[in-house]
């Protein structure tokens, strides 16, 4: 889009006779600063197959109630292709604590409304786990949870679900999406009142009639509730919800489950959208248990539980001896959650023959090994939570396996099936449990991962990111994309390269050339694996204007393992990302 283009898209939106006031107020001050007005004006949200994301503010590249109708808009126009049986379900619709959100949860149920279609909206805010439930428990086609999950204040966003309570499937999103870029004048979407829609019967509120059903299935999360009710009172940790929507569920499923010996960050219960105790309320960043170390000290707690404002991530730190706290990766809190899933299950003979666990492909292998263990199937799919989903589908419409737990690197764990999305509100409940169990043993939850090191060897992996922010961000990030392609490592760090994955071609290679077909969606992703046992997985981010490097190694002694991530590490500094900003 050129000059004259963007600033005629500016003058439309400053002269719109509706504009809210703090749009318009925005607006003003943006004149004259081109850079800002080019940045609000020269694109659009992308709206992709988990939906969109953005600053809040004013303009088409910003999150706000235009850009929000824009989106609804496409998904009514898509509703309105389908069978009257399949439209008549309806849309539930739910939100986070961030500014605007239940503005934003409004406002798509009035452009929904306003084509005649039904919705449910939240009478306050839940966690985006629960809104996936409700999608499946009131029967609806589609959710809308309004929510940037872990993004700093100034974000907000719109995640779209399908019938089966994951996010949309890639056929239906990709017809939502080309519906929502079909609508280019944000100003005409026909809203509807809500009086009106209330007295039509197009709008109904839900709340507690939700929360009893999905705390019901809640219960069942835990394996032994024996082991609970014994060890469970002696072990003593410390739950925050940081500010967000973790505190209208959390504490109601720990004590329905039998856990009371917990203390919880007073300050960060508030349903605060400026997050004041944490700029980044995201669980993998140690800052943010700042807060809940201190309470964790003065209490003695053993271990820190944290969930980020929609409660779909799940973070952890481990009291050690000398009374500091060590924090968990999201991969080490899957493989201990896992290795107990299995262990408790056989324990009590109740580990399905057909069992399945779903991992992303940039998550820990120590996960396989586990699963391997107890013979149970490790299927690996792309990272985004849906394609687990699919996988939970697949397996119960084809009856061929019973689900037993799925991950991802970034914190993201589901145990039970009732939902098709990351939960962290089922992941506190089984993760407080298994450091009861450990505690049994005289040992916390950081003891049990070094035991599971001593049984299947050292894992570490590593996440780096590097940000392509700006117009030509996208451009950038796909270039680099296309050299690794036209350029592919044959060594690295000196390691010889055994085996290449193009996920964008299908098609994995090895050192020799034979090639075999990979059986998963075609996506942007490239992994390398090396004759170390060590793999790197390049991919772009789907919500961020991020290339992310994932590397993950396996060493016989912890130092060992230590010692080749740090040297994995320096050289993807040195060598991929020193390209990557030439």
């Amino acid at each position: 889009m050129n000059k004259t283009e963007i600033n005629q898209r500016y003058s439309e939106w400053l002269h719109a006779s509706d504009l809210p006031a703090e749009l318009r107020t925005e607006l003003t001050q943006l004149a004259g600063n081109e850079a800002a007005i080019a940045d609000a004006f020269g694109t659009s949200l992308s709206f992709g197959t988990a939906g969109m994301r953005g600053v809040l503010g004013a303009g088409t590249n910003r999150m706000n109630i235009y850009t929000v109708r824009q989106a609804t808009e496409g998904l009514a126009k898509l509703m309105e292709t389908l069978p009257a049986t399949e439209r008549e379900r309806g849309v539930v619709i739910s939100f986070d604590p961030r500014y605007n959100s239940q503005l934003f949860a409004h406002e798509a149920a009035r452009v929904l409304g306003a084509h005649g279609i039904k919705t449910f909206v939240f009478d306050e805010i839940r966690p985006t786990p629960e809104l996936s439930f409700a999608v499946r428990h009131l029967h609806t086609y589609a959710g809308i949870m309004i929510t940037a999950s872990h993004n700093p204040k100034q974000y907000n966003g719109y995640k779209i679900y399908g019938a089966d309570g994951g996010q949309m499937p890639p056929r239906e999103s990709d017809l939502m999406t080309s519906y929502v870029r079909q609508v280019t004048d944000l100003f005409t979407i026909p809203v509807a009142e809500e009086p009106e829609l209330r007295q039509k019967g197009l709008l109904s509120i839900v709340g507690e009639d939700v929360d009893v059903a999905y705390l019901d299935q809640i219960k069942t999360v835990n394996v032994n509730h024996k082991l609970i009710q014994t060890e469970g009172k002696d072990l003593k940790f410390v739950y925050t919800p940081l500010h967000g929507t973790g505190k209208i569920i959390a504490r109601r499923a720990l004590s329905d489950a039998g856990f009371q010996n917990y203390d919880v960050v007073v300050a960060q219960t508030i349903a605060d959208p400026e997050f004041p105790t944490t700029p980044f309320p995201n669980p993998e960043f140690s800052q943010t248990f700042d807060l809940a170390i201190e309470l964790g000290q003065r209490e003695n707690a053993d271990v820190l539980i944290a969930t980020d404002p929609d409660a779909d991530r799940l973070g952890a730190a481990v009291r050690q001896p000398d009374g500091t706290y060590q924090l968990m990766t999201g991969n080490q809190i899957a493989s201990v959650l896992l290795n107990y899933i299995l262990q408790a299950r056989q324990a009590a003979h109740d580990l399905p023959a057909d069992g399945m666990v779903v991992k992303s492909i940039v998550s820990t292998e120590l996960a396989t090994d586990i699963a391997n263990h107890y013979g149970v199937t490790m299927k690996n799919v792309l990272t985004g939570f849906k394609f687990i989903a699919e996988q939970i589908q697949a397996a119960e419409t084809n009856h061929d396996h019973t689900f037993l737990f799925g991950f991802e690197e970034s914190f993201g764990y589901l145990i039970k099936p009732f939902v098709r999305d990351k939960d962290a509100i089922q992941s506190t409940m089984l993760l407080a449990e298994v450091a009861a169990f450990y505690k049994q043993q005289g040992m916390t939850l950081y003891d049990g991962l070094q035991s599971l090191y001593q049984e299947y060897g050292y894992f570490e992996e590593e996440t780096i990111s590097k940000e392509f922010a700006g117009l030509d961000g996208q451009a950038t990030m796909k270039n680099l994309m296309t050299d690794f392609r036209e350029h592919p490592l044959t060594t690295f760090n000196g390691i010889d390269v055994v085996a290449r994955e193009d996920f964008q071609t299908s098609l994995r290679t090895d050192k020799d050339g034979k090639q075999t077909p990979i059986d998963l969606p075609q996506s942007n992703v490239l992994k390398y694996w090396f004759a170390d046992g060590t793999w790197l997985a390049i991919r772009p981010s789907g919500t961020e204007p991020k290339i992310k490097f994932y590397v993950g190694v396996k060493a016989d002694s912890q130092a060992a393992a230590s010692s080749r991530l740090a040297s994995y590490v320096t050289a993807i500094h040195q060598e991929l990302l020193h390209e990557a900003t030439e």
